[in-house]
């Protein structure tokens, strides 16, 4: 797995009144992996985040939730990544897409950031070349109001819909653990 993903950070909010807000699709990718290896995550302070970790194939695999606000999650990614040693090409993303239809799950590596303030927070301190899983949560229509869309919570049929494309995301994980993100990219993109 010398290759492979040895960080997952979610991107999101941390207070209470964003927890379930479509800007923080981030957040819910990372819970959903704890819940399935059965880990829980816990405040790390001197990294402004939550964190936890598991075994794959007796490797060890990070999931990071910042505790800043997206504007300043970029410290928090490169202080954990320091201190543990873990270079940027191995570190995966994830974080709301609104140019990406809703429940649409989606691999990119680098790329630009979109105007998405937790990407653009990432690449001042870490630059652009890391693995990005993006969850569509879909678009308002007009760019004005974009802020307060992400800012809102999806209805039921909407979160159900990004509930089954992180399922599908967790389902190509051991690619990219062990270092085939083209297989990953295949499968969650085809279906195949």
């Amino acid at each position: 797995m010398r290759n492979g993903i040895r960080l997952i950070a979610g991107l999101g909010n941390p207070d209470e009144r964003h927890l379930q807000t479509r800007h923080n699709a981030g957040f819910w990718f990372a819970d959903a992996v704890a819940r399935k290896h059965g880990v829980e995550f816990s405040r790390k302070l001197a990294f402004k985040a939550e964190v936890t970790d598991f075994l794959h194939e007796g490797e060890k695999i990070w999931l990071l939730k910042p505790l800043t606000y997206m504007n300043k999650i970029g410290a928090s990614l490169r202080s954990f990544a320091h201190y543990y040693d873990i270079p940027v090409k191995k570190m995966l993303v994830v974080h709301d897409e609104i140019d990406l239809p809703n429940g649409t799950a989606r691999l990119k590596w680098a790329g630009g950031h979109g105007g998405h303030n937790g990407l653009r927070s990432t690449f001042a301190h870490l630059g652009p070349e890391f693995l990005r899983l993006r969850l569509g949560v879909g678009h308002p229509g007009c760019k004005d109001d974009v802020t307060g869309y992400v800012l809102e919570k999806p209805g039921s049929q909407e979160h159900a819909a990004i509930n089954r494309a992180i399922d599908d995301a967790i389902a190509v994980l051991d690619d990219l653990f062990n270092g085939d993100t083209q297989a990953a990219m295949k499968r969650l993109h085809t279906g195949q």
